[in-house]
């Protein structure tokens, strides 16, 4: 079974987005096989990630709605060893189509469950929302990362949040867990960043990411290319920062050491 990951945070322009598609694929350019869901009806991980949103047989909405099997909406090989489920604008109607059908919130982990695709790990990408959307991630997923802004509203909300995890772990997933808090967006020439970065530490002693995500230009350019941020500018601080990511993430998830053919084929 493959572990699954959701990236949540109902307050938009965090990062989650950007954490989502850059994990999967430095975790596809360890030589994990990876993927990228993207439940989000913006489409925003699918465009980032090089697809043309607006130009999709199948997309998440078919899988969760239509009846279509994941692996017959899946994109292959977007990367070596990354696949995607896409998503566009037309997965906004599945917000209002799930609110009547039976076990509504675990459509997305029964399609993820009939896969007969093999993958190390899945990772969600989740909706600025506490919907049914957000609330089928959480229901397949076994951890949930948070990534916080480093800004003075960054704790507003967190705690519905952690409510939402709470509820859906004691009411329809025992297994899920909060895997940790990433922060997101950190400038070191403010003061204000390092008081919150202080704060959540304070707050999540044993849960937040070591490795802090700088705020950086070519990290918001990224995506207009259709890129990571290690295909886009390898050098940069953000690059870096997140190669540390996804390889605590390996050791948060306790991944084995991935087949060296397939490790050695997705760093060339």
């Amino acid at each position: 079974m493959p572990r699954i990951l959701a990236l949540a945070n109902q307050k938009g322009g965090v990062g989650k987005t950007t954490t989502a598609v850059n994990t999967a694929a430095y975790l596809a350019k360890l030589g994990y096989r990876v993927l990228l869901i993207d439940i989000d009806p913006q489409g925003n991980a699918t465009s980032s990630i090089g697809v043309d949103k607006n130009d999709l047989e199948y997309t998440t909405y078919d899988a969760l709605i239509q009846g279509e099997t994941l692996d017959d909406c899946v994109v292959s090989n977007v990367r070596t060893g990354l696949d995607l489920l896409p998503s566009n604008e037309v997965l906004a109607g599945a917000e209002v189509e799930l609110v009547d059908r039976d076990r509504r919130e675990y459509q997305l982990r029964n399609a993820i469950d009939q896969s007969e695709a093999e993958y190390d790990v899945v990772v969600i990408d989740c909706p600025p929302s506490l919907g049914l959307l957000t609330v089928n991630a959480l229901t397949a997923a076994r951890g949930v990362i948070i990534p916080i802004q480093c800004e003075y509203l960054a704790l507003e909300g967190l705690m519905q949040l952690i409510n939402t995890i709470d509820l859906v772990k004691q009411r329809l997933n025992p297994r899920l867990d909060v895997l940790g808090v990433l922060m997101t967006m950190f400038d070191a020439r403010t003061r204000l960043a390092g008081q919150v970065v202080g704060d959540v530490r304070r707050f999540f002693p044993s849960r937040i990411f070591e490795t802090v995500i700088p705020r950086a230009v070519r990290l918001a350019e990224a995506p207009s290319f259709g890129q990571p941020i290690f295909e886009y500018d390898r050098s940069s601080a953000a690059s870096q920062a997140y190669q540390r990511v996804a390889e605590e993430i390996c050791q948060r998830l306790e991944l084995p050491q991935p087949s060296q053919n397939l490790a050695t084929e997705a760093t060339a």
